[in-house]
């Protein structure tokens, strides 16, 4: 199973949140805006000069910036699908 940060999905893919790396309130604004294990989260979009990016994630459009992107581990939504992990919750 191969992670990677939040930053790294294009616009039109989706991920699975696996982990969160921050610590103390920036942790608790992440899952305050939903990001919690098990959440799909959609790339909508990143403005021109690449930050910060647009995601779908339970249903809001949340921008964030790129570092505090690289705090939220994801697996690609296909490959969790494949091995059985899109039972969390999607938003």
């Amino acid at each position: 199973m191969e992670l990677s940060c939040l930053f790294d999905i294009e616009p039109g893919q989706t991920a699975i949140v696996t982990d969160l790396q921050a610590a103390g309130s920036m942790r608790r604004r992440l899952m305050d805006l939903g990001l919690t294990p098990g959440t799909r989260v959609e790339c909508l979009g990143r403005s021109p000069f690449g930050d910060p990016a647009a995601f779908l994630i339970r249903g809001a459009v949340i921008a964030l910036r790129k570092k505090d992107c690289r705090d939220v581990l994801i697996q690609d939504a296909v490959t969790a699908d494949q091995q059985g992990e899109s039972g969390f919750k999607e938003g």
